[in-house]
């Protein structure tokens, strides 16, 4: 009786079909973006003196692993966190601003290019509250910018337009208008209101 052999199979087109299965997964797969916070990190700078800042232009808030929150020593509620960073951002207690509308305290915040807003937040803190501080912070200046905006923007011939659809239409490429004048008005409030949030470890 004869032998029989034995089927081969064959594996010389294996690597084509590995190769076209790799470029359909890749062609095909979707990668979800993750999500976060917005931040621009300030420019490092080598300052050869330490900088002293007053107590009274630091805004301290603090969320704790509980979710609670205590600004300036004191348990607040989230919905009244926005209107306190607002007075104190606002309140020109040097006298030195002049588009300010505070009520001018001694003993809060000099002008808003010295107030500062200080974040500390424990580790158990949930990534929701402290996601909703952050856009109650980020709201307050916006509150701000906003307002001086419309006081700018009226001058300048932007009428009717806030700091943020200032901001939306200078990235527009269809907007008709100075896009040179309004940079300078959307710079010029960035310096009157400076964004200086910080987060503590």
């Amino acid at each position: 009786m004869a032998k029989r052999s034995v089927p081969e199979v064959n594996a010389g087109s294996m690597a084509d079909i590995a190769f076209l299965l790799l470029i359909f997964f890749l062609v095909t797969t979707t990668i979800e973006k993750d999500s976060g916070i917005n931040r621009k990190l300030p420019p490092i700078e080598e300052l050869e003196e330490d900088v002293v800042i007053k107590q009274k232009n630091i805004f301290t808030v603090l969320l704790n692993g509980k979710d609670q929150l205590l600004v300036e020593d004191e348990l607040m509620e989230l919905k009244d966190l926005r209107s306190a960073a607002v007075e104190f951002l606002d309140n020109n207690g040097d006298k030195t601003c002049n588009y300010c509308k505070g009520i001018k305290d001694p003993a809060s915040s000099d002008n808003p290019d010295k107030a500062i807003i200080s974040l500390k937040n424990e580790r158990e803190t949930s990534y929701a509250a402290y996601i909703s501080v952050q856009n109650e912070l980020v709201a307050a200046y916006n509150l701000l910018r906003n307002r001086r905006g419309y006081e700018l923007g009226s001058k300048e011939g932007f009428k009717d337009m806030n700091f943020v659809e200032m901001q939306k239409n200078y990235k527009d490429a269809r907007f008709v208008g100075n896009k040179v004048k309004l940079k300078a008005v959307i710079d010029q409030i960035k310096l009157e209101f400076p964004q200086k949030l910080s987060e503590v470890q």
